[in-house]
């Protein structure tokens, strides 16, 4: 296979440089703002930087680096692409095929544990999990509608959005352009994705979930359909927190959903993931992520 032409005069590493480096510039604005403005973590306060890491650390310094590498940025993001409605389809039913496997998986990796030989980095990392659950408990304390509101704007649609734009419009294109290995691309920005996020027991999923993102993007071309993943699969936490919070559902036992009670083989998982694969694998082959359609 020949290597594709590429529009810009910037190496693939040169590209993904300039990326982290706007970010960084994003983030320490993004930190200034947030010391001045915040002294503490009221839970208003966490969604407000949240909200601006979003638009100054993702959004505008992957559309930033975009324009400066190539010609018509949005459009080689994929963000001038409408998806299709057989691909949100696709979406939507791998995301309900794949929660058994995808529960059983996120167990496992909670339960991975280091030889004895690293047992002080395993308490290190385990000591930022539970941080980082902490925070998140916080913000999934919702009893109203408006908070359920402004916490899936903030935690599905917006999460969802400037990180797709930042890993897979921005990241995932800049490696991917001009590249013989794209499919090494995908599982490349996929770690990159899981590793950033600092939660090494949450890090197999969330591998997983990015190259699930990444392979919509390589396949229908528009940066809508992993978005439109990415923020269904954050709503579904979102949801199922507040109809635990107002007694409707067992939030609990949706995390549970595949794992046997009795430890034993976890059958439901094997076969949701079987399927998974073959729904993945069938819709790819007869073009049904494909998207054409532009906005």
């Amino acid at each position: 296979m020949e290597k594709s032409p590429s529009d810009s005069k910037f190496s693939p590493a040169v590209r993904v440089l300039i990326l982290l480096c706007a970010a960084m510039v994003g983030f320490l604005a993004v930190s200034v703002i947030s010391y001045l403005l915040f002294k503490d973590d009221v839970v208003n306060h966490i969604k407000t930087v949240t909200f601006l890491q979003d638009v100054f650390v993702f959004i505008a310094p992957a559309i930033a680096a975009m324009a400066l590498c190539f010609r018509r940025p949005l459009h080689r993001m994929g963000l001038l692409a409408a998806p299709s409605w057989r691909a949100i389809a696709v979406v939507v039913a791998v995301w309900a095929v794949s929660l058994p496997a995808m529960n059983w998986i996120v167990e496992w990796n909670k339960s991975v544990s280091f030889p004895a030989a690293f047992a002080a980095l395993e308490q290190m990392m385990r000591q930022m999990e539970d941080a980082a659950a902490a925070m998140t408990e916080r913000i999934l304390d919702i009893h109203t509608v408006g908070q359920l509101l402004s916490t899936l704007f903030v935690v599905a649609f917006m999460a969802g959005l400037s990180e797709e734009i930042f890993f897979r419009g921005a990241m995932q294109q800049m490696l991917c352009e001009g590249s013989r290995h794209r499919v090494t691309m995908v599982w490349v920005v996929a770690l990159i994705f899981s590793a950033i996020h600092f939660q090494f027991f949450g890090f197999v999923p969330r591998l997983l979930l990015g190259a699930w993102l990444g392979f919509l993007l390589l396949w229908s071309r528009s940066l809508w359909v992993p978005i439109i993943a990415h923020t269904l699969n954050n709503a579904t936490v979102v949801v199922a927190s507040y109809l635990g919070n107002i007694g409707l559902i067992d939030a609990a036992q949706v995390d549970r959903i595949g794992l046997p009670d009795d430890g034993g083989f976890p059958v439901m998982a094997l076969l949701s993931a079987v399927l998974t694969v073959a729904l993945i694998w069938g819709n790819y082959k007869v073009g049904s992520i494909n998207s054409q359609k532009k906005v």
